[in-house]
């Protein structure tokens, strides 16, 4: 496959920070806008969503289409692969949710929907699967967040918390069993759009859920315009368990990271533009950040060094680093493109 928009040392897009990305390579998911990208644990295949009610899983070392479920008349908006912990092929799973409400679960082993459910009324917007892969988090459109157990496909907690304003973000981490203070193995968070992010530690099979910290930042002047709201995006550090890396939060176009520990913003990145998606490096102190106005920027949080892309003719509406770091998928409508990461 061809390679475009040379961005390498010497290309138009270089610049001085120390991790860069090859050229991209142009990646044909279908022509419909891509919602997300899913990473199977070992990095040997993806998933994405689309508008037009698909979910495709793909070879990654060959880019070729394996498997393809489709749901007629349903958009297809978010999407996640089961967590490390279900190692076992037979436990290899995609959850997605559509426009409708329904979550619906994909044996990959089995290639078959293995179940159905709806535990929203509205849209899922976003979700995501516990550390032990037991659980299913998913957020829609009116800000509810549902807690359902995709073994026996019952909800068993529905939490309003956001009610009112759509969830943006849902993540789900492992911490230590009483760190922050609380209870439970499980540390997750859920962003919604009216600039609010809630984190919380939750022991399932207990049925315990308890709130470690509250985020709510004013809007920004533009939120005057409807629609015009930039989505609120929230992420767990993947170099400091107790750090949040926030954009789309308060007045400013900036990165913010947020300490769980000290309860307070820690540092402040400015940014060109408001961003429209955000992904976190698993290894480097790496954050991608696409914007509506067709860049996609690198932001090296350890230097503060800062490097900026055009490839996209559309609004970067996704970016998503693989597990080992060595690739960023972003997409514009329903072009995707794999970036090469490298090393200093």
């Amino acid at each position: 496959q061809a390679w475009c928009g040379d961005t390498r040392e010497g290309g138009q897009d270089s610049s001085s920070l120390p991790r860069g990305g090859h050229g991209p390579r142009p990646w044909a998911a279908g022509s419909s806008q891509v919602n997300e990208v899913a990473f199977s644990p070992c990095e040997s295949h993806c998933a994405t969503c689309s508008d037009d009610g698909s979910v495709r899983v793909w070879s990654l070392a060959s880019m070729e289409l394996l498997i393809h479920f489709q749901v007629l008349s349903q958009s297809c908006l978010c999407l996640a692969w089961s967590p490390p912990s279900c190692r076992r092929p037979e436990q290899q799973q995609v959850a997605a949710g559509y426009r409708d409400g329904t979550l619906r679960v994909f044996s990959i082993s089995r290639m078959a929907m293995v179940l159905k459910m709806r535990p929203h009324r509205a849209a899922l917007t976003a979700i995501a699967f516990s550390a032990d892969g037991q659980t299913i988090l998913s957020g829609d459109k009116d800000g509810l967040v549902a807690v359902s157990r995709p073994r026996t496909g019952v909800t068993v907690r529905v939490l309003s918390d956001h009610r009112g304003a759509p969830i943006c973000t849902i993540q789900s981490t492992e911490k230590e069993y009483g760190d922050f203070g609380a209870e439970g193995a499980d540390l997750w968070l859920a962003a919604s759009r009216d600039q609010r992010v809630s984190v919380w530690a939750s022991d399932w099979l207990q049925n315990r859920c308890e709130l470690v910290d509250w985020l709510s930042f004013p809007a920004p002047a533009l939120a005057e315009v409807p629609g015009c709201l930039p989505p609120s995006l929230a992420a767990f550090c993947p170099w400091d368990g107790a750090l949040l890396v926030c954009v789309g939060l308060g007045e400013h176009r900036e990165v913010l990271l947020y300490s769980l520990r000290q309860k307070q913003v820690l540092e402040r990145i400015p940014l060109p533009f408001f961003a429209v998606s955000m992904s976190l490096s698993p290894r480097a102190r790496l954050v991608a950040i696409g914007f509506a106005e067709r860049v996609l920027r690198l932001v090296d949080c350890a230097s503060g060094a800062v490097q900026d892309f055009a490839g996209h003719d559309d609004s970067v509406q996704l970016c998503r680093f693989s597990p080992s770091a060595q690739l960023l998928f972003t997409a514009a409508h329903s072009e995707i493109l794999v970036w090469e990461v490298t090393g200093p």
